[in-house]
């Protein structure tokens, strides 16, 4: 009984250090994102791609449609989808060619590890200047959120009517 009481708060105590030094760590690489990531982008799609330093990112809370094969998994739903997803690609390209893009805020990784960001661009949110252009859509997925339908009704053209 003597050695439980011992050992119980020397574990409770490690395990305290490690989890302040795991939240430390993260904190750290949010405050320094700002200043050491960003650059060109080369976009994969509308709502992912590379920085010029390589790292994958993927935009926090916007989805744009997919441009992947119907036949592939995570690709397309309809062939209208990946016109949508080509269309959204081009915006987000046209919008950031030969403009500065720095990273506000780094969320955590996705299930591909990538990055999830927030990027600016002169101090405008990126992913709110693509909603507002209407070929990406707001997306709460960390609050579980459906993923949007891009081959129902609102497919056409009122993508990007959800504020962010």
């Amino acid at each position: 009984m003597f050695v439980r009481a011992r050992i119980v708060p020397a574990i409770g105590f490690v395990v305290f250090v490690l989890m302040a030094l795991f939240g430390a760590r993260f904190a750290s690489e949010n405050a320094q994102a700002a200043t050491e990531l960003g650059g060109t982008v080369y976009w994969s799609d509308g709502d992912s791609g590379r920085l010029s330093d390589g790292t994958k990112f993927r935009l926090h809370g916007i989805d744009a449609p997919e441009t992947g094969s119907l036949k592939q998994r995570g690709g397309a739903k309809c062939e209208a989808e990946r016109e949508l997803g080509y269309d959204a690609k081009a915006v987000a390209v046209e919008l950031t060619r030969g403009r500065e893009v720095t990273v506000r805020k780094i969320v955590g990784r996705d299930r591909y590890g990538r990055n999830v960001v927030t990027l600016a661009m002169e101090d405008d949110d990126l992913g709110r200047l693509l909603v507002a252009g209407g070929t990406h859509r707001a997306w709460d997925y960390d609050g579980g959120e459906a993923k949007p339908d891009w081959c129902g009704p609102l497919a056409s053209g009122e993508a990007g009517t959800t504020p962010l």
